[in-house]
């Protein structure tokens, strides 16, 4: 059975809502006094029951009254839930899914031993029953030694494109790194974060001296972008590739390419519009040579089921709990479209 948990916080007090495991599923405010803590928690007990969820996660979501429950997406990119009761006010905040290097079974408490270990497994079992090796992306530069034997691709995502590690890392390895535009959607970020890569350096890491020889194989990977208003700007269109032609043009960067990312800000997560942005691209090489040498392929997010689900007593096998995604259906259809067009 779950319980709230009173502790001290910097200058007041708050609370924790722990799930019978133990794990922590909400956290409040800060409170002046252990008196309006509990007057918190009396809210989330009159509150949390009656709360309809509102997930701001979906397109065209419709809004709900208050009390409600919020979904939604922090700036970190992970899902996050927060209550707030009949005047508005925020009462509970949820801890987001980090992923499974964080957290490998998501009913569980966060193991990153665990996620590590379970990672490695499910790359070398997909290797071992499929003949195909494995990529997956680079969030945290320490822990690519623990792949290093497995990966024959990595991405560094939109939100760690920016960090100096991860670059000096990527100029390391010895095999293909994409390197995201952020989430800004700008070029010339993305496009330092390639030339960085693909030079050496000497830094430290994992608490050694080291000096890299830089990746040739270094390149961009185009997933769209975020104005100041939260709107998504897609970049996968045939100018933006023209453009990105002509930007690798003027820098002095070994084996020019590019993946087309079609999902998040280029598709604004609505899933089923990768097959026709795919399409799209395919068009774009066959109209044009350059683009053609540059754009080496796609990103897809696909699964078994197609969309996505909240964690709950009773998930759906092979749907994703985080982003929205194709299902095998479509995704082998696809596939072969690509074949066959290509």
């Amino acid at each position: 059975m779950g319980k709230f948990v009173i502790s001290q916080a910097k200058n007041g007090v708050k609370f924790n809502l722990k799930a019978a495991n133990g794990e922590v599923i909400a956290s409040s405010q800060v409170y002046k006094d252990e008196k309006y803590c509990r007057k918190g928690i009396a809210s989330v007990i009159n509150n949390a029951p009656v709360a309809p969820i509102e997930d701001q996660t979906a397109e065209g979501f419709t809004p709900c009254k208050h009390p409600k429950f919020e979904v939604y997406k922090d700036k970190a990119g992970e899902f996050r839930f927060r209550l707030k009761a009949t005047n508005g006010q925020i009462i509970a905040t949820g801890e987001g899914y980090k992923g499974m290097v964080h957290q490998p079974d998501p009913e569980k408490k966060p193991d990153m031993l665990a996620g590590i270990l379970a990672i490695r497994h499910m790359h070398m079992r997909a290797v071992a029953e499929t003949g195909l090796t494995a990529a997956d992306e680079m969030l945290y530069p320490e822990n690519w030694r623990y792949l290093s034997d497995i990966l024959s691709y990595v991405a560094v995502g939109a939100r760690s494109v920016e960090n100096q590690q991860h670059r000096l890392t990527a100029s390391g390895m010895d095999i293909p790194v994409g390197m995201k535009n952020p989430t800004s959607g700008d070029f010339s970020v993305m496009m330092n974060s390639v030339i960085a890569a693909q030079n050496s350096h000497n830094f430290i890491y994992r608490g050694m001296d080291v000096t890299t020889e830089g990746n040739d194989l270094a390149h961009v990977i185009l997933r769209g972008g975020v104005d100041k208003y939260g709107t998504c700007i897609p970049n996968y269109h045939y100018e933006d590739l023209v453009r990105l032609v002509d930007v690798y043009a003027k820098k002095d960067l070994k084996n020019p390419a590019a993946i087309i990312d079609a999902n998040h800000s280029n598709s604004n997560k609505q899933f089923k519009e990768q097959i026709r942005i795919v399409s799209e691209i395919l068009h774009s090489r066959r109209y044009n040579d350059d683009v053609k040498k540059m754009v080496k392929g796609v990103m897809i997010e696909s699964y078994i089921e197609e969309g996505n689900q909240k964690i709950c007593d009773h998930m759906t096998y092979g749907k994703s709990i985080t982003d929205p995604c194709l299902g095998w259906e479509d995704t082998e259809k696809l596939i072969y479209k690509i074949a066959e067009e290509c």
